[in-house]
């Protein structure tokens, strides 16, 4: 059986208005074709769906209970074609982005506050993890896309460039570091560090700056609020990325640039490879791209 939404169509109207007239009017179509469609019909179900005479076309038991299911898809018809002008309109959909935490809680948010604006019945999912799970999550399927310190050229994924940031000292205002405009590697090796985890981008670039010399490490720890938190305690100093220097806007607290070899840090879009994006993925990879950091300090 091969059944067409116009079969459906034609069905319905005629069940509907029990005259071959005017349910082929309803369909736009003569009314020799459209009796023509409803003898293909039942030939394609094998039924006699209508009991036709000069005075009246009424369903037979078999038409009433195809009836049920004409209804039914009819109406799964519609949702359908709802469901693809509304995406088609981005007025319905969903979109899922993995991001740096520092990326998530800082810059991201108005971004986000704009495309929602603009899109209001499209659901979000957010991943704020580190590098190798957002290319994890784009990889699985996870995510439409992640903003990542991880450049993953894969036969699988694809990366762009999307920004770059610098590095910054963070000490206490009274630290004997916070009256020098310039610093080197050696000025930092002394005094404790509160460092971010080994797995995490930032910690990576600071051990290969800071190679074959070795950090005093008094803690290492996940979080930038935790960073902040002990840095602020006075017992450490540390080094963080620009695009998260907003966790250390405190009373007390002081940043300075550092000007090491190889400390910048390049974030990428990383996306599947020969895969397109979903129209809502697709408006909001579009915005994050007009609106992305074009400054090393936020």
């Amino acid at each position: 059986m091969n059944l067409s939404a116009r079969d459906i169509q034609a069905f319905l109207a005629l069940a509907e208005v029990k005259n071959f007239t005017r349910a082929a009017a309803r369909c736009h179509l003569s009314q020799p074709a459209f009796s023509a469609l409803i003898k293909a019909l039942e030939a394609s179900v094998g039924l006699q769906l209508f009991d036709r005479s000069t005075r009246h076309v009424l369903l037979t038991p078999e038409g009433e209970r195809f009836l049920l299911s004409a209804q039914r898809i009819a109406a799964e018809l519609e949702d359908c074609a709802k469901a693809m002008r509304d995406t088609a309109q981005l007025a319905r959909g969903h979109v899922a982005v993995a991001l740096l935490p520092s990326l998530a809680a800082g810059w991201l948010p108005p971004v986000l506050a704009q495309f929602m604006a603009r899109h209001p019945g499209v659901d979000l999912a957010l991943l704020d993890v580190l590098s190798e799970p957002c290319i994890a999550a784009v990889a699985h399927g996870e995510a439409d896309f992640a903003l990542a310190a991880i450049r993953a050229d894969t036969p699988d994924l694809q990366a762009e460039p999307f920004c770059s940031d610098d590095f910054h000292l963070v000490c206490r205002e009274d630290h004997a570091l916070a009256a020098q405009d310039r610093l080197e590697v050696a000025d930092l090796l002394p005094w404790p560090f509160v460092h971010l985890a080994r797995h995490s981008s930032v910690r990576q670039y600071l051990d290969a700056a800071f190679f074959p010399q070795s950090m005093h490490t008094l803690v290492e720890v996940e979080q930038l609020a935790t960073v902040m938190g002990l840095v602020h305690a006075g017992l450490g100093i540390s080094v963080v990325p620009a695009l998260s220097l907003f966790h250390f806007d405190k009373p007390g607290l002081i940043t300075r640039p550092l000007s090491l070899p190889g400390m910048e840090r390049q974030i990428y879009l990383v996306r599947r490879r020969e895969r397109s994006l979903s129209l809502p993925a697709q408006a909001l990879y579009r915005l994050m791209l007009e609106q992305r950091p074009q400054f090393s300090a936020p």
